[in-house]
């Protein structure tokens, strides 16, 4: 069985089949990528899955997560600034908290050249908003490659990486869901030993400090930069056309995974409009779309999202004069979800009837299915924490979430956590709803990764301006929501750093001690100011993948007693476990294959029916 590491570090070309996360991977090695940075965040998480089936001692780059995405492209930025080709990866959202530096990065001369990836998420897949990040992208005059698959994603990695050293500037290599987790067969070139680590910083290589007329001097210089790139995009042949012998004087621009679906829906057209495919969606070909535009009556601008590319176009066939008849988005419906082959079909059929054979009927399943809302894994920590801390709240109680798996806890039957942002924010809200407000007491909640990551600020805040409220972190040890990354809480201990801030309550308990951690949540919130309850347990999932590989290794479960069961259902309407089953006879039985017998859910039962069996291995 082929081993990824082996296979990614592999210094001959080979053939194989890989996500698109793991081919930009091999991409990042052959183009010598010295130092790679990241904070987890669906889509890009296998982005470093793959780089950890490297043995650490075999990697030949130096990789970290760093405590936020900020951090991540500051570090990168450095490394960068010492002669060393850099990357930084995270997702789409991620990139608002990396801004404040990321806008800096065009204007300065990166000796070593730096590239990043991010992980775009039209259809809000895993993000709490559906942002096309192409706005920020031209804002901040940074060259974007957009591959539309896995092979692309290789191809357009090693490309950016080019230009980066070229220009010395940094690269944006955007993905989105699909191209990260899509699989294809791909041809991979040879891998040869990098330089040595690079320590050549000099401030004569700037200026680095964007300050007043430098500032200005600086902008003009990464202006003259994104022409030059310009350039290199079309000479490097990133964009392409695709012509037809039967188009109608009729075409389609577009770019990336929206580029395959209208294959998709070409295969059962009554004809084909020709294809102009943008490789790169900043700065746009100029000329060679332009020529196509001359070339055709009518053209369809497809872009997900916002009309980035509808905008620049139509703007230079203005400039042009150009009799193009051009459409892009007519309805409030085109700048929401994914361009899937169904929504490009619908789109088409409408622009051109004639081109189209049938309408789409959809596909209808021959039974009802019931809907399967999100739900919080087996024996997980963050459950038991909300069966007990919500015997702790009155009615009128503020609960404020946070981005991660507790963010769950807002459905039923916990309903705790009534207003959600962004990572970290929940104590600055909580401060905000707390003001004025002595008849309710407010509640904000917190992962362990989120509180390094955004969510010592509004913390400090809260302390500084004397705020009243609860702080409750969901502490399980791990990065659980996008695959169990490590965090800076595995050497700095939370309730240490707490204390250090000078916060006077903090109390610590375990989940699975609900009574205790009742008690705790009801003792906080009688404390005027800013109170703190650490509220622990592993990630069960993570836990018990780890037991599991161990020698000797027994499955329990959990039984129900139905000589004892009386049938009120706590377990199902107050715990709300995804192992019980209800009955149609109101009978409760346990999934097997879901319990993982970690008895959390034995405090729920009134009656005490709910025991261990005996174990099968």
């Amino acid at each position: 069985m082929k081993q990824l590491g082996e296979l990614l570090i592999s210094k001959k070309p080979f053939e194989e089949i890989l996500m698109g996360n793991e081919a930009i991977v091999r991409a990042m090695i052959e183009t010598g990528t010295r130092v790679i940075t990241s904070y987890p965040g669906s889509p890009t998480p296998e982005i470093a899955t793959a780089i950890q089936s490297i043995l650490k001692d075999k990697r030949p780059f130096y990789f970290e997560f760093s405590v936020n995405e900020k951090v991540a492209a500051e570090v990168a930025f450095g490394a960068a600034l010492n002669g060393n080709l850099s990357c930084a990866f995270f997702k789409s959202v991620g990139l608002n908290v990396a801004l404040d530096s990321f806008i800096q990065l065009p204007l300065m001369n990166i000796i070593g050249g730096m590239v990043v990836v991010i992980g775009e998420d039209p259809g809000v897949n895993s993000s709490q908003n559906e942002q096309d990040n192409r706005n920020v992208y031209k804002m901040s005059r940074v060259s974007v490659f957009e591959p539309a698959s896995p092979e692309e994603a290789y191809d357009y990695y090693k490309y950016a990486a080019a230009l980066a050293i070229k220009e010395k500037t940094v690269v944006v290599v955007r993905l989105t869901t699909h191209v990260c987790h899509a699989r294809q067969k791909i041809s991979f070139g040879q891998y040869k030993a990098p330089l040595a680590f690079q320590t050549n910083f000099s401030p004569k290589n700037g200026p680095y400090i964007a300050l007043t007329t430098m500032a200005l001097d600086m902008k003009l210089e990464s202006i003259k930069k994104l022409h030059r790139a310009g350039q290199y995009i079309k000479d490097a042949g990133l964009n392409k056309e695709l012509t037809s012998d039967n188009s109608h004087k009729k075409g389609i621009i577009t770019s990336g995974l929206t580029y395959l679906s209208v294959l998709d829906v070409f295969e059962t057209a009554r004809y084909r409009p020709d294809i102009f495919k943008l490789g790169a969606v900043n700065p746009i070909e100029q000329d060679g779309i332009l020529s196509f535009l001359k070339g055709h009556d009518e053209v369809l601008i497809l872009e997900e999202l916002d009309d980035v590319l509808e905008i620049q176009i139509k703007a230079l066939a203005y400039d042009f004069m150009l009799k193009t008849k051009l459409i892009g988005k007519t309805e409030d419906k085109d700048y929401v979800g994914e361009y899937t082959p169904d929504k490009v079909r619908e789109k088409m059929a409408c622009v051109w009837p004639d081109m189209i054979k049938d309408a789409f009927q959809g596909f209808t399943l021959p039974v009802k299915v019931p809907e399967r809302p999100a739900q919080m894994c087996p024996g997980c920590g963050h459950r038991s924490a909300f069966f007990a801390i919500k015997k702790a709240l009155k009615d009128e109680d503020v609960t404020v979430a946070d981005i991660g798996c507790h963010t769950l806890g807002y459905m039923p039957p916990y309903n705790i956590g009534e207003i959600l942002m962004c990572m970290g924010a929940s104590s600055g809200m909580a401060s905000g709803l707390s003001l004025f407000n002595d008849k309710k007491r407010v509640v904000a909640f917190l992962g362990d990764s989120t509180f390094f990551h955004a969510g010592l600020p509004g913390l400090i805040n809260a302390i500084f301006n004397s705020h009243n409220m609860t702080l409750i972190i969901m502490e399980n040890g791990t990065t659980a929501m996008t695959g169990h990354q490590d965090h800076a809480g595995d050497k700095i201990p939370i309730e240490n750093l707490l204390k250090g801030l000078g916060i006077e309550s903090v109390l610590s308990c375990d989940t699975y001690n609900q009574s205790g951690l009742t008690d705790m949540v009801k003792t906080s919130m009688e404390i005027k100011g800013i109170s703190v309850v650490i509220a622990k347990h592993p990630c069960m999932l993570k836990f018990t993948r780890l037991q599991r590989k161990k020698p000797g290794f027994v499955q329990k479960h959990i039984i129900i007693d139905q000589e004892i069961c009386s049938q009120t259902h706590a377990c199902l309407e107050q715990f709300g476990c995804p192992t019980f089953i209800r009955n149609p006879d109101k009978r409760v039985d346990i999934n097997l294959d879901l319990c993982i017998g970690d008895g959390s859910c034995r405090p729920s039962c009134p009656e005490q029916a709910i025991g261990f069996d005996k174990g099968k291995k």
